[in-house]
């Protein structure tokens, strides 16, 4: 047998209280919410109640409130970072005694050398060289062979030990390219431009090397070389392939000689570790232009 309501749908809605707003002829009913929500809801008051007390939760002026069980996350962190400085002191000893050259022929210091030396380019490296040390307009392509200063194993470990042109460190790499608007007549400098074009085999006017080869003799050439060849001791950079640092077109040859460059990479000396040094001197030389 069929239990019938006791009312229709509109009668039994009628019985219900309502919240007192209306649209249209549509009331909001207050039904009570079903007894599993509010019981679950209550558990989840229980429970952040309960871990306030038992874990830090509770922020302080230069703290949080340390909780029952006392658990500091900082701590954890510490703890975890001195164990593996401890496990890999070892390997840290070994990689700073061991000349930089002689590194390679121990296969287990080289991994070791190029797995940290990854994770710290990462880290402090690929903001300015990019994910994948391609460089950018500014900052030198890591994956290439034109270094200004040397792509040995000991010249790439100077750069970063000491920088270039950073102001912290007395020992950093040096060099100055002058804005030779302060120079150079206008004249001068678009008849130069030309010059370094076609150095470089790039389309140029003819008409101006003549000239412009006269103003690179006389202003250039004890830096770049006669050829333009560069040279390596100054970081001057080869005008003649075609690796350009802040581009190699007409606009932007133009505008270096004009207004000079003066990039600038800090001194990692301050920042890491002797180890951490070797680790990432390692890793960017095996990038693919590191010179034996």
């Amino acid at each position: 047998m069929i239990k019938k309501p006791k009312g229709t749908k509109a009668e039994m809605e009628h019985e219900i209280e309502t919240t007192g707003h209306e649209w249209d002829g549509i009331r909001e009913l207050n039904n009570p919410l079903p007894r599993w929500w509010l019981w679950t809801f209550y558990l989840t008051i229980v429970w952040g109640l309960v871990y306030m007390v038992i874990f830090p939760a509770i922020p302080l002026i230069n703290k949080a409130t340390p909780g029952i069980i006392g658990y500091d996350s900082r701590a954890v962190l510490k703890h975890n970072i001195n164990h593996y400085k401890q496990a890999n002191a070892p390997l840290d000893r070994a990689l700073i005694t061991t000349p930089l050259e002689a590194i390679g022929e121990n296969e287990e210091l080289l991994h070791y050398a190029r797995t940290g030396g990854a994770a710290l380019y990462r880290t402090y490296c690929s903001q300015c060289h990019g994910a994948g040390a391609a460089g950018a307009k500014g900052y030198p392509n890591l994956l290439d062979d034109d270094w200004l200063w040397g792509g040995s194993l000991q010249s790439v470990y100077l750069t970063i030990r000491h920088g270039v042109r950073a102001p912290e460190d007395d020992d950093t790499r040096a060099s100055d390219m002058p804005a030779f608007a302060e120079l150079l007549e206008t004249d001068q400098l678009i008849d130069v431009t030309h010059y370094v074009l076609a150095l470089s085999g790039q389309p140029h006017n003819p008409s101006l090397t003549s000239s412009g080869q006269r103003v690179y003799t006389e202003n250039c050439a004890d830096c770049h070389g006669k050829e333009g060849g560069g040279d390596r001791e100054l970081g001057a950079p080869n005008l003649g392939d075609a690796i350009w640092l802040y581009g190699g077109d007409r606009t932007n040859i133009l505008a270096t000689i004009t207004n000079g460059r003066q990039g600038m990479m800090p001194a990692w000396q301050t920042r890491l570790s002797e180890a951490q040094l070797r680790q990432v001197t390692l890793y960017v030389h095996q990038l693919g232009g590191g010179e034996k």
